[in-house]
């Protein structure tokens, strides 16, 4: 198979959070072998720090995007280090499985801060440099968790939802200023924590059952349809969500 190359993403900055491990740091090589500055924050250091090491010029910041303060002032860092910003991804996120039942209202405020709120702030501080260079693209990933009757990981659900509100106002806002705003919604892609903690012979069946394309989504599907997204051939795409999934919803 051969895929696109985008002219314009060459030597634009592009800042990932989560970009160390997963979806974000097939994102981190996608952006890199078109030419992008890219600069990722993950609270993972030693992980950002592999992936800097592969991929020459790459910028990582060690950040725990719920620490709203210090991700902030990561990005405007991370911004300084880049030379200005093109594309923003908001990509951190934790799905990790909870029960309805048992779920405490602290463990309900981290859902909400990793998945959903750090977005809006990522979004606060980093709009004002791309609106300077003259717009850009803002991506923040939703799933289709939430369309499909997923159980088990209500705030995951709850916050993916919000998402979609956050992206539509988002648009609005920020359209006048040239700054595209799209959702990003991924199937269940084949990362290594997935792999590792939830996709067992059931899981593979449900797959199988529920796709309407064969074979699994990696990481590298859903970083293409990102690569779109911040180039200039998406420029009148805003306000839209976009879904790498195989056919499931």
């Amino acid at each position: 198979m051969s895929f696109a190359h985008y002219p314009s993403l060459q030597g634009r900055g592009v800042l990932i959070t989560g970009g160390a491990s997963g979806i974000g740091a097939a994102m981190a090589r996608a952006f890199h072998a078109q030419g992008a500055r890219v600069a990722v924050l993950d609270w993972d250091a030693e992980a950002g720090a592999a992936l800097a090491q592969a991929l020459p010029g790459l910028i990582f910041a060690h950040c725990d995007v719920t620490d709203t303060p210090a991700l902030q002032a990561a990005i405007s860092e991370s911004i300084v280090q880049l030379g200005g910003l093109s594309a923003l991804i908001n990509n951190a996120a934790d799905d990790s499985r909870h029960s309805f039942t048992d779920l405490t209202p602290e463990a309900w405020d981290r859902c909400i801060a990793v998945n959903l709120k750090h977005y809006l702030f990522a979004a606060q501080a980093a709009a004002p440099a791309i609106a300077a260079g003259g717009g850009g693209s803002i991506i923040c990933l939703g799933s289709i968790a939430w369309l499909n009757n997923t159980t088990g990981m209500i705030g995951y659900t709850t916050a993916k939802a919000g998402v979609h509100g956050m992206v539509r106002t988002l648009a609005r806002q920020l359209g006048p200023q040239n700054i595209r705003v799209n959702a990003l919604l991924p199937g269940w892609t084949m990362t290594e924590r997935q792999r590792a903690l939830w996709v067992d012979a059931a899981a593979e069946r449900e797959i199988d059952a529920a796709q309407c394309l064969p074979g699994r989504v990696a990481p590298e599907d859903v970083a293409r349809m990102a690569l779109f997204l911040a180039a200039d051939d998406s420029a009148m795409c805003t306000q839209q969500s976009f879904v790498v999934d195989g056919g499931w919803i």
